[in-house]
């Protein structure tokens, strides 16, 4: 199971989660960018993650869709606002594809992937709201339990890359 790291947020609009994960930090980085691995972890189980589509670049766009265990699908579009291949992924939801502004912008994923040492990737995800009641709402859908439980799943996949 990945390592916790405690790691404070920035601000009071911030939720962050961080892991030493038991993975080489380009399988870690694949798991994020690579659509057919991001429908194996992507989602808190029983949750699933049935589609991911990405144009994995700055200015690209990605679309992800959770499902819920009784089938309904969430689509959860976003543009990448920073990528440095193996290193650091930036992306938002305040955009849909082509720089679209999306209906409500929720939030801002700044992913950084370090290498750790013996194999093993320091994985750190800094969630950025637009407002503190958006963060306080990230947090009372279980930003932390889902987020981590999503972690440990990354991690697992990771592990067999």
């Amino acid at each position: 199971m990945a390592t916790k790291l405690d790691i404070a947020p920035d601000n009071d609009r911030e939720l962050v989660l961080a892991r030493i994960i038991d993975a080489p930090r380009d399988s870690v980085y694949r798991c994020w960018t690579e659509p057919k691995l991001v429908t194996q972890w992507f989602s808190p189980k029983p949750w699933t993650t049935p589609r991911a589509e990405m144009d994995v670049r700055t200015g690209g766009s990605t679309l992800v869709v959770m499902a819920s265990p009784d089938g309904n699908e969430f689509p959860n579009p976003g543009v990448f606002l920073e990528v440095i291949p193996g290193k650091k992924i930036v992306f938002t939801d305040a955009y849909t594809q082509a720089w679209n502004p999306s209906e409500k912008p929720f939030m801002t994923v700044v992913l950084t992937f370090e290498d750790e040492g013996d194999g093993k990737t320091r994985y750190i995800a800094r969630v950025r709201h637009w407002s503190v009641a958006d963060r306080e709402q990230h947090e009372a859908m279980g930003f932390h339990q889902g987020w981590g439980q999503c972690a440990d799943q990354l991690e697992d996949l990771a592990m067999t890359l």
